[in-house]
């Protein structure tokens, strides 16, 4: 089997790295996380590169030609993501999803009238998307949502709170899931609308992560009359269409696994810059051992993520298989960013900035890779995907 990339996919990772050189500003704070939509700089960043991007055609690349992408086998979009990942290059997934999960499924599953509508906007960078899920009281349980919509004639009127909605301030349009029959088992009477934002009825308010920063949203439906040609698919068949979108989500994990080698790569130079009692760091066995260990965790997520991409290139459907890059390569963020606390110290305390050492990023990824294991499914429900349609394990 030959695990190497085509001198084509060679030239577009170096092609992509030469543009996030070029076009990221010499300052540029940000983790790789989210952070480019809590800050007014870097949204503005942000908007900026995303129109770049779709120039290009990279931004959806992956997509058919006629709905504005490229027809790019999935290996050479995984390869833009991993290296818009590693290089910290914002604005690559219009908000939270609204290229790879979004996007994907409405190419599945909505009229033609909603791809014409919604498509190029993304395709152009110009139009950003959230993901309304979870509910105070319905997250890992997503059956167990209660935002309601009622069809009244060619509406739909939608009440209901959701949370967790990440930069729903920063968007334009949410993929909402609502309940359009109270009345049918659980699974079966949800449904997926698209909704404006700018809609009466409709508040987002944002909330506070653990950095201190407004990346999730609390978004609340008041009375909100949505057309009824909003509607994705069939009514009260949402389910099926959210786990299509998750299936798709999951594959995030190449971007937690762009930005772990990149934290990687930064702390192996800072442990041959920095001393400690008259060596460079890099000579303590305990730091080799464990930073070589980090790097190798690194490569196995990267082969489980390309794995994806190439049953995908070759027509099969990953189900597990995502699941369990996504659990990996987002629980390794959690442990190398502890581990380079441990290896930098106070000085791996100090928040984002230029002059911090490695730009404070182990500190960003501290804060932001505890939401990465409950994003998309926390780890638990991944491991209950893993059990059941991978092993073939009973539920109980």
């Amino acid at each position: 089997m030959e695990f190497d990339f085509t001198e084509e996919q060679k030239a577009l990772r170096k092609e992509l790295k030469e543009f996030a050189k070029r076009e990221l500003p010499p300052d540029w704070k940000g983790g790789g996380y989210a952070e480019e939509y809590c800050d007014d700089e870097g949204w503005a960043v942000a908007q900026q590169i995303s129109k770049k991007l779709a120039a290009k055609g990279w931004l959806t690349m992956a997509w058919p030609k006629e709905y504005g992408g490229m027809s790019a086998s999935h290996t050479d979009y995984l390869t833009y993501r991993e290296e818009m990942a590693y290089n910290m290059v914002p604005g690559t997934d219009m908000g939270v999803g609204g290229v790879s999960w979004i996007g994907q499924s409405l190419i599945l599953f909505g009229t033609e009238e909603q791809k014409k509508r919604h498509l190029p906007g993304i395709a152009a960078g110009e139009t950003y998307w959230c993901t309304g899920y979870s509910e105070p009281e319905a997250g890992s349980d997503l059956a167990a949502l209660k935002c309601r919509a009622v069809r009244k004639g060619d509406e739909y009127i939608i009440n209901g709170q959701k949370v967790w909605t990440s930069v729903a301030h920063r968007a334009s349009w949410c993929w909402l899931a609502v309940r359009t029959d109270p009345d049918a088992p659980r699974h079966k009477g949800i449904s997926l609308l698209l909704v404006d934002l700018k809609t009466p009825g409709v508040t987002v308010n944002p909330l506070l992560n653990l950095a201190g920063l407004p990346e999730n949203c609390e978004v609340f439906c008041d009375d909100a009359h949505i057309p009824a040609d909003c509607l994705v698919g069939e009514e009260n068949q949402g389910w099926r269409y959210i786990m299509t979108a998750l299936a798709f989500e999951r594959t995030a994990g190449i971007e937690h696994l762009g930005r772990n080698r990149r934290m990687v790569d930064e702390l192996v130079k800072y442990t041959k810059e920095t001393k400690r009692n008259g060596k460079p760091l890099s000579e303590d066995p305990v730091v080799r051992h464990k930073l070589a260990e980090l790097a190798i965790e690194c490569q196995v997520g990267r082969l489980m993520c390309y794995n994806i991409a190439w049953m995908e290139d070759k027509g099969l459907i990953p189900g597990y298989e995502a699941s369990m890059a996504k659990n990996f390569c987002a629980e390794l963020g959690q442990r190398l960013s502890n581990s380079g606390l441990g290896i930098m110290g106070l000085y791996g305390q100090l928040e984002a900035s230029p002059r911090a050492p490695i730009r404070g990023m182990v500190h960003t990824a501290y804060l932001f890779s505890v939401g990465d294991t409950i994003g998309a499914g926390t780890s638990e429900i991944n491991r209950t995907v893993i059990a059941t349609r991978g092993l073939g394990l009973p539920r109980e």
